[in-house]
């Protein structure tokens, strides 16, 4: 069996862009027929580049390739133009072309993907979902602890049981900072009403992207202590893990980070630190579903857990399922919402989330298949990056 081809689908995300406003799919077709599905999650270009990205890496290292050979594809790229270190958007482009190989190993042997990893741990996986806007309602649920909190009793109600929120405020390339007065009051009441709305029927995660310095996110853990959040994620830029790991020493609340982290190497750092408890990769970026099952498994020698991170699509998302069925210390998996809307439409078969869990699929592969009608139906022809950051400084409120 050989890969012979490559296709790529940028696709807009509509109203009300849940996930980001656009995401990048590629399909692998090999010599027999087979096709696998990946997804790149790669913040740091225009899509039109990313797409000029995959398919350089596609014609140097996976046209004619045996998509069995999952480590030399990966570390040849990895060692790219005397590369051998992470690079977050070369372990994008790698991370959904290996998913890719992935789906067409699994469908090759009949197998779903999380049977080729190690087999079946869970037979269902806890999910939750950021707190967002009802539909058709503006913006004001990130900045309203009233408003967030009627959201949360809708969420429990359709069967979420942790529930996600960033309310300290806008992040800049200035970052971290130390936390306003105003940043720590209103995080303050975020937690303390929603706590007192949702009781112990939820976990409540609290998330601050990176904002502050080690002192000033000691400074705000100590507010949010009392209300016993499951994780403060991210408490500080990712770069610096002995930094970080002053934090986790310093409060009570589980530390998370990992969203922009990427392969074993930035991990093992956060882990050797002790500077999080639980790691949260994102399998479109992180380096694919191999890397991700070494870092879980380095992640089990220091007892700490993962919690696969999701701000894209359904098919890193369904990558994210199968990770986690097949690991030990699995604790929890972000879902967009109860994976409706959009993220149902562009698949043939949407993933199953049932009272706040994703019921792992049993289909050979990664469980999930790209609907090609439905994705060029959506194309995304703008220029924007997929996240993005203030690029001024955050001046005090």
């Amino acid at each position: 069996m050989k890969i012979q081809s490559l296709d790529t689908y940028v696709v807009g995300n509509p109203p009300p862009h849940f996930g980001g406003q656009y995401f990048v799919f590629v399909r692998l077709t090999t010599d027999d027929g087979i096709e696998g599905f990946g997804e790149v999650y790669t913040a740091t270009f225009s899509p039109s580049v990313v797409e000029a990205m995959i398919k350089d890496v596609f014609e140097h290292h996976l046209i004619d390739a045996d998509p069995f050979h999952i480590e030399k594809l990966w570390r040849r790229v990895y060692g790219r133009g005397y590369t051998l270190r992470p690079d977050v958007s070369l372990m994008s482009v790698l991370s959904g072309l290996e998913t890719a190989c992935w789906d067409i190993v699994g469908k090759a042997v009949n197998k779903p993907v999380y049977e080729l990893l190690g087999g079946k741990v869970h037979d269902r996986l806890r999910s939750y979902t950021y707190i967002y806007p009802r539909e058709g309602e503006d913006d004001s649920v990130y900045r309203d602890p009233d408003l967030a909190a009627e959201r949360a009793l809708e969420y429990i109600d359709m069967g979420f049981t942790a529930l996600k929120f960033d309310p300290a405020g806008p992040y800049s390339v200035y970052d971290g900072r130390q936390p306003s007065l105003s940043e720590l009051d209103r995080s303050e009441r975020f937690v303390k009403t929603l706590r007192s709305a949702v009781g112990k029927r939820a976990d409540l995660l609290f998330g601050t992207h990176g904002q502050f310095t080690a002192s000033g996110a000691i400074r705000l853990a100590k507010r949010l202590e009392s209300s016993d959040p499951l994780w403060f994620e991210e408490p500080m830029p990712p770069d610096n893990p002995k930094e970080m790991a002053r934090v986790a020493r310093q409060t009570s609340i589980p530390i998370a980070t990992g969203e922009r982290l990427t392969t074993k190497y930035e991990f093992a750092r956060v882990l050797e630190h002790e500077a999080a408890s639980i790691l949260q990769m994102a399998l479109g970026r992180v380096g694919g579903l191999l890397e991700g099952k070494k870092i879980a498994s380095m992640a089990e020698t220091y007892h700490a857990l993962i919690a696969p991170h999701l701000y894209c699509g359904p098919i890193e998302g369904a990558a994210n399922a199968q990770l986690a069925t097949c690991t030990p210390n699995f604790l929890i998996l972000e879902s967009i919402e109860c994976w409706g809307g959009f993220h149902s439409d562009i698949l043939r078969k949407p993933m199953t989330w049932e009272d706040g869990y994703v019921i792992p699929s049993t289909e050979p592969g990664i469980g999930a298949e790209l609907n090609i009608q439905v994705a060029k139906a959506h194309p995304y022809k703008g220029t924007k990056l997929h996240l993005g950051m203030a690029e001024d400084p955050v001046l005090p409120e």
